[in-house]
C-alpha cells in the first residue's frame, strides 16, 4: 500500500512537457525512463523537470544538476553535474559514494548507467541517496 502511494505521488510530479516529448519518441526503454524520472523527482520535492539536450533534465534552485541521456537507446544514463558552465574543480569528489553506481568523469561530474528496470529497482534506495547528497553538495 505504501509503495502504491509513493508511485502516485511520483506520477503527480512528472512534467507534462517531458511526458509529451517522450511520447513522441516511442523510446524502447520508456518504462525505465519513467521509473528514473519518478525516483529523481521523489528524492527532492524542490526539483523541477524540463527538456535539455534531447532528454529529461532536473533543476534544483534554478540550476541544472541531473541530466538524463536517453540516446542511443541501449541504456539510460544519469549525468550528475553542477550546471552547463565549467567551474573550478573541487580537490575531491563532490560526494562520498560507496554504491559503485557512479562512474566519475571529474570530481564534479559523474554518470550512472542503467540497462533495464531490474538494475534501476535494485539501485533505487542508493540512487535516491546519491541524488539527495548531490543536490546538497552542488549548491
Amino acid at each position: 500500500m505504501q509503495r502504491t502511494s509513493k508511485l502516485l505521488n511520483r506520477e503527480n510530479k512528472l512534467s507534462k512537457e517531458v511526458s509529451l516529448f517522450l511520447d513522441a519518441l516511442n523510446h524502447p526503454l520508456r518504462s525505465e525512463i519513467d521509473l528514473l524520472r519518478s525516483i529523481i523527482l521523489t528524492a527532492n520535492q524542490e526539483l523541477t523537470e524540463n527538456i535539455k539536450w534531447n532528454g529529461p533534465n532536473y533543476c534544483y534552485e534554478n540550476q541544472d544538476r541531473i541530466s538524463m541521456r536517453i540516446q542511443p537507446p541501449k541504456q539510460i544514463q544519469l549525468i550528475f553535474h553542477r550546471g552547463a558552465k565549467k567551474l573550478e574543480q573541487p580537490k575531491e569528489k563532490l560526494i562520498g559514494d560507496n554504491s559503485k553506481i557512479l562512474v566519475w568523469k571529474e570530481n564534479d561530474r559523474a554518470v550512472a548507467s542503467f540497462k533495464n528496470k531490474t538494475e534501476i529497482e535494485k539501485s533505487e534506495t542508493e540512487l535516491s541517496n546519491i541524488i539527495k547528497n548531490w543536490l546538497e553538495a552542488a549548491k
